[in-house]
């Protein structure tokens, strides 16, 4: 059986203030021309359709003629929800939908009831894992205690279960959405720490034949069954080296992975990074390259130089990002804000501002545990009230 593997289209999406609407449908014409050019059999998406819980009208119009040429196509799609989307908006119809074949797996009470697909060598059985919040389902899933890794352990049980019941040689695909222990994140994903803890072990899907991941938006082997697909386009400079792409795996009689190929997605205009004195950028011969990239400028002038973004558009007319920092010594108490909290999350950030606020009274571990909490509880309140939405 032929899988395209793909996530994280992030419909509505803009990219530093440039809109995305047109390379995001110039990949859905690329996927539905893929779907034809490579007899793919079904079509995993694994989560973050949406950019956000309530998408702009465009970007659910984009969806629907997306979801109208699929069914057209005739090729069954599997499609979750991700921690962006509003699971309840986007399984809204999802029984109707399922006639035309489009497989839309949002609530949390049907992980152990797959879509059952067959080919020559019997039945592939595919079950959908939307994200999971852990303090919104671990009760309906009865997971020991709160956290990513016990409750996708509780929705795992239920998919080995219900393929334990299965007849012998039954094929599994499990589509997940989580931060998985081994992938590499960029600054475009949303955090979702619970806890100060937000990856989960591999080991989580052990016996299944294929998991097909969502949310982290580099493409990403974990292990040759354990895959991260990435998003189809770029959302943050971050992504600047990423190749986006999507998997097409082919899975063998006996559940092996017998062909896997990585299929380039429309790159509607390429990433560059850039650094050094203004002066330098702008008459360094070797940028040539990047005369038509969206490009991001760290200028490393130690005065801030006058109108440094109308001179940068002048060589690079697609400049969308300029960042300041200038030249200075490790020790040099004027170093930029920025740099000093380059790579530390939130909760070292809160860390830090505590003790220095009382004299450099470092916290111990109950005020830890306390801001844990606070952050935990913010993020599940924003998630509660966009499920509401």
């Amino acid at each position: 059986m032929r899988l395209l593997h793909t996530s994280d289209w992030h419909l509505g999406r803009s990219f530093h203030r440039v809109g995305l609407l047109d390379a995001q449908a110039a990949f859905l014409d690329h996927l539905v021309a893929t779907v034809h050019a490579h007899d793919v059999d079904a079509v995993l998406v694994a989560g973050d359709v949406y950019d956000r819980a309530v998408p702009p009208l465009p970007a659910v119009e984009l969806f629907d003629t997306a979801l109208h040429r699929l069914a057209e196509a005739g090729v069954p799609t599997v499609m979750i929800s991700g921690n962006h989307d509003s699971a309840r908006r986007l399984g809204v119809g999802a029984g109707l939908i399922e006639r035309a074949g489009i497989h839309l797996r949002t609530d949390p009470d049907g992980i152990g009831t797959p879509v059952v697909l067959s080919d020559a060598h019997g039945e592939v059985a595919l079950y959908g894992l939307p994200y999971l919040e852990p303090a919104l389902v671990r009760e309906r899933l009865g997971a020991e205690r709160a956290g990513h890794e016990a409750v996708l352990t509780a929705a795992m049980d239920r998919v080995r279960t219900d393929l334990a019941g299965r007849p012998a040689g039954t094929r599994s695909v499990v589509l997940a959405h989580a931060f998985v222990a081994g992938g590499a994140p960029s600054d475009s994903e949303r955090d979702i720490t619970v806890g100060g803890v937000a990856a989960v072990p591999t080991g989580i899907f052990d016996g299944v034949d294929y998991v097909a991941l969502g949310h982290l938006h580099g493409s990403q082997v974990l292990t040759p069954r354990v895959r991260y697909s990435g998003s189809p386009l770029a959302y943050s400079f971050s992504e600047a080296g990423h190749r986006k792409t999507m998997w097409l795996i082919d899975l063998g009689a006996d559940g092996s992975i017998t062909g896997d190929v990585r299929l380039d997605c429309p790159v509607p205009r390429p990433l560059a990074r850039v650094r050094g004195r203004l002066d330098d950028l702008l008459a360094d011969p070797a940028l040539a390259a990047h005369e038509d990239s969206w490009v991001e400028a760290t200028l490393t002038d130690p005065v801030r130089p006058a109108e440094p973004m109308a001179r940068l558009t002048e060589r690079f007319p697609h400049t969308l990002n300029l960042v300041f920092d200038p030249e200075r010594t490790g020790d040099d108490p004027g170093a930029s804000y920025a740099q000093r909290l380059r790579d530390r999350s939130d909760q070292q950030i809160a860390e830090d501002f505590v003790a220095h606020v009382r004299g450099g009274a470092a916290l111990d571990g109950d005020e830890r545990a306390v801001l844990h909490g606070a952050f935990d509880d913010v993020r599940v309140d924003t998630a509660e009230r966009e499920v509401g939405r």
